[in-house]
This record gives structure tokens, C-alpha cells and sequence, in this order.
């Protein structure tokens, strides 16, 4: 008579590599915390949606010049909204689009996990054979082209931008700025570059740049 099969558990060294990497762990939750905290401080700089939509307050711009002295004015003082409807499109354009969606994210994880918060000490083997650094960056670099080059996602990206920008631009230059509070002027150069330079790089320079830097080799 067969012995009865007893129950076996796996050692820690036979789980995949990463699964209990603790600078992977720290690392990610560094990412996630940082983009909540971006995302959080987004949104209370946010002016009130009513004055967003204030219908008295919209009209037709006497000429070109003015319109955009009040894209301008009104960029400085509505950015924080402007980028919230802006990302809610791209988040909207992408959800309608799974098979785009499944390959951005795919990109984004491949970028993450194989390169960006691999550790440095741990090459990566797939089907047996070693990849350096280098042949990694090489080959996310190429899959990051093809995705975005060759497929639906730029083009759908690009498109949902383009209006996004031009729905700004409308709003900016017939909503009449003479009833907002502005504390200060911004240039039409600066803000849109500082909002998301502040905002969006900041939330994850720092776990990017720690585990990228740890690539570095003396």
C-alpha cells in the first residue's frame, strides 16, 4: 500500500526572483506613496468647479492678442483643473481602448520589474541565458518603440492630448479672467512644464533614480 502523500511547503529560495525582494517592496510602496501624495496636492490646488463653468463668464475675445493674454491668465489660474481633465480623457480614451490599455500597462510593468527595480546583482535569465544591463535597457527600449510606434497606443496618446490641449485652449480663451484672483502671472512657456515637473516627475524620480543609480558600476 502507497505511503499517504504528505504536505511539502516551498523554501523561499524556489519562489521566482523578486517575489520577496524587500528593496522591490520598499521601492514600489516609495512610488505609490509619492504619486497619492503628487495626486492629493494636484487636487487641492484645484480652484472651484463652478468657476470653471461659469457660463457669464465666457465671451468672445476682440482679437487674437487677447485671446491669448486670457489663455495665459487663465492657465496660471485653472492648471490644476485643466491637467485633472486632461488625464480623466486619457484615463476615459484608454479605457475604451483595452487592447492599447493591456499594452501600456504591459510596458510600464516590463520597465518596472525588469529593469527599473531589478536589483543591480541580479541579472536577467529568461529561457536560460543572461541579459546584462545594457542588453535589458536595449530590448525594453526597442519593445517601448514598437508599442508606441507601431501599434494604436501613440497615435491614440498623441490624439487624446491634442484635444485635451485644444479643449484648453477654447475654455482659456473665452472664459473672461477679469473676475478671477490671480496672485501672480506665469508665462505660457513655464507653467505647463513646471505644473507637471513638479507634480508628475517628482512622484517618481526618487524610486527611479535610486534604483536606476544602483546600476552603476565603479
Amino acid at each position: 500500500m502507497a505511503s499517504p502523500l504528505l504536505p511539502t511547503s516551498t523554501s523561499p529560495d524556489h519562489l521566482p526572483t523578486g517575489a520577496n525582494d524587500p528593496q522591490l517592496l520598499t521601492s514600489l510602496r516609495v512610488l505609490v506613496s509619492r504619486v497619492l501624495s503628487s495626486a492629493r496636492h494636484a487636487t487641492s490646488d484645484a480652484r472651484p468647479w463652478t468657476e470653471l463653468i461659469d457660463r457669464s463668464a465666457f465671451s468672445r475675445p476682440p482679437s487674437l492678442s487677447e485671446a491669448a493674454s486670457r489663455v495665459r491668465k487663465n492657465f496660471s489660474y485653472f492648471k490644476s483643473n485643466y491637467v485633472t481633465l486632461v488625464a480623466i480623457l486619457l484615463a476615459a480614451s484608454l479605457l475604451s481602448h483595452p487592447f492599447a490599455l493591456f499594452l501600456l500597462a504591459s510596458l510600464a510593468a516590463s520597465w518596472l520589474f525588469l529593469y527599473v527595480f531589478r536589483p543591480s546583482d541580479q541579472p536577467l535569465v529568461i529561457g536560460g541565458r543572461t541579459f546584462s544591463d545594457l542588453e535589458t535597457l536595449g530590448m525594453l527600449s526597442l519593445c517601448t518603440v514598437v508599442v508606441m510606434f507601431m501599434t494604436s497606443v501613440g497615435s491614440l496618446l498623441m490624439s487624446t492630448l491634442a484635444l485635451g490641449m485644444m479643449a484648453v485652449a477654447v475654455h482659456g480663451a473665452f472664459r473672461a479672467p477679469e473676475d478671477l484672483f490671480l496672485e501672480e502671472q506665469e508665462t505660457i512657456g513655464s507653467g505647463l512644464f513646471n505644473f507637471f515637473n513638479q507634480n508628475a516627475s517628482s512622484a517618481a524620480a526618487a524610486a527611479i533614480a535610486t534604483s536606476a543609480m544602483s546600476r552603476v558600476r565603479v
